[in-house]
């Protein structure tokens, strides 16, 4: 939305490829294996993925009560990791109920946890989410057609290089005969961001 963050995005883009040359110049990288290395990860990072975990906690209580305690090792037993950069992430699960609502950002860029929701969203990486929905989440929820009961509590969490968030929703009304593979159906990216309902 800002010409700013197009900038900030070119000025990281600029030095990210310059260490990229110095690295390739010096013989540490091997251009070709790199983009297949990234290649790789892009194809594995999805939303199906998230989605995969939110209905896996939404039927197993002690899944959900594992990844709540420690999101990368619970996320081992369905075989997904928040590797694929340099190092890995440390997920921090936060989970929607009846009185309390979460939402994550990214204040200073757009730390996001591509592998379990896939690339970001332009909207997630404007500058107008990441400091309008820290001051005013309710409106910013609003925004994106989700109003929620002014009795609920609403915290932000601000992602970082090293912590990435996960939104856990609450489980829909009137689901409890579906298996994980129609729970995950209903899940979206965006409940996981925590910028709608599920």
């Amino acid at each position: 939305m800002s010409g700013e963050h197009h900038g900030t995005d070119a000025t990281l883009a600029a030095q990210v490829r310059h260490v990229e040359a110095l690295l390739e110049e010096r013989g540490l990288v091997d251009p070709a294996e790199l983009d297949r290395a990234l290649e790789a990860f892009l194809a594995r990072a999805s939303p199906a993925n998230g989605s995969r975990v939110v209905a896996r906690a939404w039927l197993d209580a002690g899944f959900r009560a594992r990844l709540l305690a420690d999101g990368n090792t619970a996320l081992v037993e369905l075989g997904l990791s928040m590797g694929g950069g340099l190092q890995e992430q440390r997920l921090k699960v936060v989970e929607n109920t009846a009185d309390a609502h979460n939402v994550i950002v990214c204040t200073l860029c757009s730390c996001y946890p591509i592998a379990l929701l896939g690339p970001s969203p332009t909207w997630y990486k404007s500058e107008a989410y990441r400091s309008r929905v820290v001051r005013e989440p309710r409106a910013v929820l609003a925004e994106f057609g989700f109003d929620l009961d002014p009795a609920v509590a609403i915290t932000v969490w601000d992602a970082s290089a090293e912590t990435r968030y996960l939104v856990l929703p609450r489980r829909p009304a009137g689901t409890h005969g579906l298996d994980e593979r129609s729970l995950a159906a209903l899940v979206t990216r965006n409940g996981l961001i925590g910028v709608a309902a599920v």
